[in-house]
């Protein structure tokens, strides 16, 4: 089936909690309500232990699939539901964990849902090789003979186009049954990382000691005081630097499951392997690449604004987080940022409006940090359930945003969910991410009309500069280092901590103009890669950039529109709508973006400084 629980989290973003309190002190109002899925730990274990027994019967359908129409529909039946459940027990407990990961039994529920997902997965091996064993046209008139199969006519499809890198059903349930092994590099990376590093602490300039966590680095590389920053960078990447040999092993062991499943699957690389799956082409991955290399002067552009708004000498790595406009300071309430929310999107007309007002009414939303609650935010679903988000919330702007981002994400699970059958309403992150930044395009919108004044217009300004360097510019750089990575055991060289060290820092020297003295990117940065999780997906980062490259446009049709036309809102939408029932490049091209092309990164281009424009004007009415 190729789907696996790590699917479900639709967005991850690294967040700073506030000042936490214990999660039974959190009124109930600011928080999820999983009862929706099960209603307790004990209904869960009652499903978990009726799917363990209904997952062996998934191949009494073996050698019947292409009886007739009623065989194949019973059999593809069968194996979707059960998957559903899967995904519905996995969803649960995963985010059952995550509200306290110190907890141990959450974590062994999700440990016992994914064994019983790779259980699912050895016992359904079969099945696409037994679909590509049957005459194609037979299969096509069973869909056109039986009515009930229409839901699953994409899936078929889909299936017939893996025929070229489909083992036999044998070879296949052995390459399932190695699911847990190939895993085993991002467990051990996740487990040195979140839980055993001996994250150092540091002393502050207002004589304040702090444990440099995840969640701290994120807090503290943005103080305004630059020899804080500077002991923040030092130290947390000097910890990072001594476990590179480590960190090296893991993401080599990692690399080279791709590279297995690549040669088992007859692909031409790992990136191809990787993209296949949502028939993404390869060139709009290598394009992605060329188009920021040959628009890094708009980033060094962006660089420069930002030291000349900082008052500066000159410009470090050390130095992009911190905060552009020291002197203002946006907060907001939940009640408040959700009230902004459902203003900001009211150009996506009044029936997604008052979907997403139910679900803030409903508790679709864990807002607040907790002791032990998993960091960042993100976005996940149960079909036939509702969508779900995770938040820690501190009531600052970029609380807002996130709110917004998360909240695209689940108003599209809800619309391909209601509009999808359950075999087509997941959908690829290639468009997953779209959904979620044209919301934080139209908040910003929305909020820039509502500036009291130039000192907040340059603060959101800058803020979605920010925004763009981190998720165009630098998911795009990590893109580029996950690729290199690759070819290089494609190759069949060894990855190091060393070499792996080297690659990223002459990317982020290249990036960041460090040779032309723009941004100086000292060596410490170079170990930077250990700190990103992402490395240990697939190929995942770069829908990140192409999606906000695609969403910029798409916003900027349906902010142009003002109540003329509803042309392009409605195109929006019906993406939306529309699941997974095409491939995402597809799907885009319907919704007026035409992701095979550069003309929507010119775009994102022309926005980023038209943008820039803009605050170089204030500044200059400001006499800076």
């Amino acid at each position: 089936m190729r789907l696996h629980l790590g699917l479900l989290v639709m967005a991850w973003a690294l967040s700073a909690p506030a000042v936490a309190v214990e999660r039974a002190a959190i009124p109930e109002k600011y928080t999820w309500n999983l009862a929706d899925i099960f209603p307790s730990q004990a209904a869960w274990t009652k499903a978990k232990e009726a799917l363990g027994k209904r997952i062996p019967r998934l191949t009494e359908s073996r050698g019947h699939l292409g009886d007739s129409a009623d065989a194949l529909h019973r059999g593809l039946s069968e194996m979707f539901a059960a998957q559903q459940q899967l995904l519905a027990l996995g969803a649960y407990a995963s985010m059952l964990s995550d509200q306290d990961t110190r907890e141990s039994a959450p974590r062994e529920m999700l440990q016992s849902a994914q064994q019983l997902g790779v259980d699912f997965d050895a016992a359904t091996a079969w099945v696409q090789p037994e679909l590509l064993s049957i005459d194609a046209a037979k299969l096509r008139a069973f869909v056109a003979q039986d009515k009930r199969l229409a839901e699953y006519r994409f899936y078929l499809e889909d299936t017939l186009r893996w025929k070229p890198h489909t083992l036999n059903a044998a070879e296949e349930k052995i390459l399932a049954e190695t699911g847990s092994l190939t895993e085993a590099s991002r467990s051990i990376y996740s487990v040195l990382k979140d839980s055993d590093f001996p994250y150092p602490t540091v002393k502050l300039s207002t004589g304040q000691e702090v444990r440099l966590d995840s969640a701290a680095y994120t807090l503290q590389r943005a103080s305004p005081v630059r020899e804080d920053r500077d002991k923040v960078f030092d130290a947390f990447f000097g910890g990072f630097k001594a476990f590179r040999g480590t960190m090296g092993a893991t993401l080599y062991a990692h690399v080279q499951a791709h590279v297995f499943e690549k040669k088992e699957r007859n692909f031409d690389s790992s990136l191809a392997a990787a993209l296949f799956r949502d028939n993404v082409p390869t060139d709009i991955y290598r394009q992605l690449v060329l188009d920021v290399h040959r628009n890094l002067p708009s980033l060094h552009r962006y660089l420069k604004l930002r030291q000349r708004m900082m008052g500066l000498d000159s410009l470090r790595y050390q130095d992009l987080y911190a905060p552009l406009v020291a002197k203002v300071d946006l907060s907001f309430s939940p009640e408040e940022a959700r009230a902004l929310v459902l203003q900001a999107v009211a150009p996506l007309g009044k029936p997604y409006v008052d979907a997403l007002k139910k679900g803030y009414e409903s508790r679709w939303t864990d807002y607040l940090p907790s002791p032990g609650k998993a960091p960042g935010a993100y976005s996940t679903g149960v079909y036939g359930v509702h969508p779900y988000q995770l938040l820690n919330f501190n009531g600052k702007y970029e609380d807002l945003t996130t709110l917004a981002h998360e909240s695209g994400h689940s108003m599209h699970t809800y619309f391909s969910s209601a509009n999808q059958p359950y075999p087509t309403a997941n959908y690829a992150i290639f468009v997953a991410e779209v959904a979620s930044t044209l919301n934080e395009n139209l908040l910003l919108y929305f909020m820039l009309a509502r500036a009291p004044n130039d000192a907040t217009r340059l603060s959101l300004l800058g803020t979605y500069l920010d925004g763009l360097r981190t998720t165009l510019f630098r998911q795009t750089l990590f893109a580029e280092f996950e690729l290199k990575a690759h070819e290089m055991v494609e190759r069949g060289e060894t990855l190091t901590g060393e070499n792996l060290t080297a690659v990223y820092l002459a990317l982020a020297r290249e990036y960041y103009g460090h040779d032309a003295g723009i941004c100086r990117v000292d060596d410490i940065i170079g170990y930077e890669w250990e700190y990103i999780p992402h490395f240990y997906g697939s190929f995942y980062v770069y829908q990140y950039a192409t999606s906000l490259v695609a969403s910029t446009t798409l916003a900027k049709n349906i902010r142009a529109e003002s109540g003329k036309s509803t042309r392009a809102r409605d195109a929006y939408l019906a993406l939306l709508k529309s699941g997974g029932s095409d491939y995402p490049v597809e799907l885009l091209k319907k919704a007026g973006v035409d992701m095979t092309t550069s003309v929507p990164f010119q775009a994102a281009m022309a926005e980023m400084n038209s943008t820039m424009d803009e605050m170089e004007k204030i500044l200059a009415k400001q006499g800076h």
